[in-house]
């Protein structure tokens, strides 16, 4: 009885010590690449500068100990050896003992999950507090900064969740969508806004609200058993003003400090300007992006370690397919490649493409992969293709046909892809959670938004949409953005309209929704919109020629942007139809003679399999 008392105690004395202690990261793995780790040691209420550390374990060697200005604070730095076996490794820190699992990597590494997002994919982004509410129970969590639950405010949050995301899974499948990209997970315990959740308060936590850590690993668990993909939404930028080092900062240095507050000039063109002022690249770099979201010090080694190694934690720790960056133009861009490097090496088919919100494709493929000879080299994959909307697919189906105008911008966007180092890689989209909807952009015309839909699909690169462009939801970010993050109808109990169904969705929903659906299936099926080179021809009064193509399959789109029926010659497409006798529209299922003109709907883009 003694010794069950005893061991009690100690098992007590043991708990209690290991409570005071936050470890970041909150595990490891062994056989990493990245096995040099900075775990830093948070303890409120200690001196751990008088404090002594040592570690006892096969294999994990502690090389060395830093600590900060701010007491609560040390870095031990591990070496994990080859030789180490999972565990839990126990840290001496003064007469306190600290557990620190070590653990036996995920298996599947490129197959099973870090398999990135290709151009074979098309990817829908959801704002999880606004698509469904699987659990209400966790709709309000206790202690929480933000206790607002009020479907009736866009400012507020509505309860949405991620066992509603898995619970529409075969929803999401059935309608072609091959990957997932959610919008911030991470905890976001700031007191208003936090329905977006890109202010991050603890980077370790899935946010509870939308479920914890299980409920992020079993929806990723379940996407991957219906062979599709998960993207994650990482923010190195900023962080929220009550993440955990903001307000216990280890020392003044890790984030960017201003004699008064000083916003970023959301100038990029300071970033890569051969005349630019050093002053308005500091701004632009080192200004924090909006008041609650304190901007990170890049050039400190202990965040860059930070960021680092938490990115690399979730990717092993829940089997993420790829990365979405945000606001990537304002990191410090050889930190970002640094960052970047480590997750290739780590997980040499994991993708990552960044928010590049610029004017100008020069400006965008700045901060990828490109051509360019200039001092900085961007190692970054691809970004999210602005330019492609902004001066390509709007203008082709608002404004009226030009010399430069129209569907020629489309054109002349698409013609500059000679400097990117792989433009299929890049992220196309007609909207987002930032932008209006695309449905509101046309004026709720469906032919343009069909017509836009089929260049999506039939474009190139990754095609991405938002969730409930296929049921036509609408609404502009004016006066704020909360009116393009409106709730799915159907994603809550007792909703009016389940538009999830057919049923509950009309007429015109349903024609859009089949049209979306059947034509993302095909893509699909469809070696030459998923893999194939794009060749096009110069647009000629408002219609657009371009052909997706391979060794196996040839499919030609027929854009028409005027307001009334067009017959054109086909000739001039000579170089491509004289292999082809006839092609089929993939849409009606008909046969269309391809011999001297076709005939094109208005305001419509035709896709025709060759045969």
């Amino acid at each position: 009885m003694k010794r069950i008392v005893l061991s009690l105690c100690v098992l007590l004395m043991f708990r209690m010590a290991y409570a005071q202690y936050e470890l970041y990261p909150t595990n490891w793995w062994v056989h990493m690449k990245w096995n040099k780790v900075q775990v830093l040691v948070r303890a409120t209420g200690k001196d751990l500068k008088a404090q002594t550390a040592s570690v006892q374990y096969p294999g994990v060697k502690l090389e060395k100990i830093s600590k900060f200005r701010n007491p609560h604070y040390m870095v031990l730095h591990l070496a994990i050896g080859a030789e180490a076996r999972p565990g839990i490794v126990h840290i001496k820190i003064g007469k306190d003992m600290v557990q620190w699992p070590l653990g036996s990597r995920r298996p599947g590494n490129g197959t099973a999950f870090a398999n990135g997002a290709t151009s074979a994919d098309l990817i829908y982004l959801i704002m999880p507090d606004r698509f469904s509410n699987g659990d209400p129970s966790n709709d309000r969590v206790p202690g929480m900064r933000d206790q607002s639950l009020n479907r009736d405010s866009v400012f507020e949050r509505h309860g949405g969740d991620l066992e509603g995301v898995e619970h529409h899974l075969d929803y999401l499948k059935d309608l072609g969508v091959t990957a997932i990209w959610l919008n911030p997970v991470i905890e976001n315990d700031m007191p208003n806004r936090t329905e977006h959740g890109y202010a991050f308060t603890n980077h370790y936590k899935i946010d509870p609200r939308i479920g914890g850590a299980a409920a992020y690993k079993k929806l990723i668990d379940a996407v991957h058993a219906k062979g599709m993909k998960m993207i994650q939404d990482a923010v190195y930028n900023h962080t929220g003003l009550e993440h955990v080092l903001f307000r216990d900062q280890p020392d003044s240095s890790w984030f960017h400090r201003w004699p008064k507050f000083t916003q970023t000039n959301y100038k990029d063109q300071a970033v890569f300007d051969p005349y630019g002022s050093k002053i308005d690249r500091r701004i632009m770099e080192d200004g924090w992006f909006v008041p609650s979201m304190p901007d990170w010090d890049q050039s400190n080694p202990f965040v860059q370690t930070f960021l680092i190694q938490h990115a690399l934690w979730s990717v092993e720790a829940f089997g993420i397919d790829g990365w979405r960056i945000d606001t990537y133009a304002y990191n410090d861009l050889p930190f970002m490649n640094r960052c970047n490097q480590a997750l290739y090496d780590e997980y040499p088919r994991i993708s990552i493409f960044g928010e590049t919100w610029v004017h100008g494709v020069p400006n965008q493929s700045y901060f990828c992969q490109n051509h360019y000879s200039v001092p900085f080299k961007s190692n970054l994959q691809a970004t999210t293709d602005f330019q492609t909307l902004f001066y390509g697919i709007i203008p082709a189906v608002t404004q009226p046909f030009g010399w430069t105008d129209g569907v020629n911008k489309l054109y002349t966007t698409l013609a500059q892809d000679f400097v990117y180092k792989d433009p299929m890689r890049q992220v196309i989209f007609l909207d987002n959670h930032d932008l209006a909807r695309f449905y509101s952009v046309v004026n709720e015309d469906t032919a343009k938004y069909k017509l836009a839909f089929a260049w999506l699909l039939t474009g190139r690169g990754i095609p991405q949409m938002y969730y409930g462009s296929e049921i036509l939801m609408k609404g502009t970010t004016l006066p704020n953005d909360g009116y393009v993050r409106l709730d799915f109808p159907g994603g809550w109990k007792g909703d009016a309209q389940d538009k999830f169904t057919a049923s509950g969705r009309t007429e015109k929903e349903n024609a859009v929704f089949n049209y979306i659906r059947f034509l993302a299936n095909y893509r699909k099926r469809s070696s030459a919109l998923t893999s194939g080179k794009l060749l096009q021809f110069a647009p000629y009064d408002g219609v657009y020629i371009y052909f997706r193509y391979n060794d196996k399959q040839t499919v030609m789109c027929a854009m028409n942007t005027n307001s009334k029926p067009v017959t054109i010659a086909t000739d001039r497409f000579g170089e491509v139809l004289q292999k082809f006798t006839s092609g089929i529209d993939v849409i009606s299922g008909s046969r269309i003679p391809l011999k001297d003109s076709l005939i094109l709907e208005p305001m419509s883009n035709r896709v025709l399999e060759l045969k």
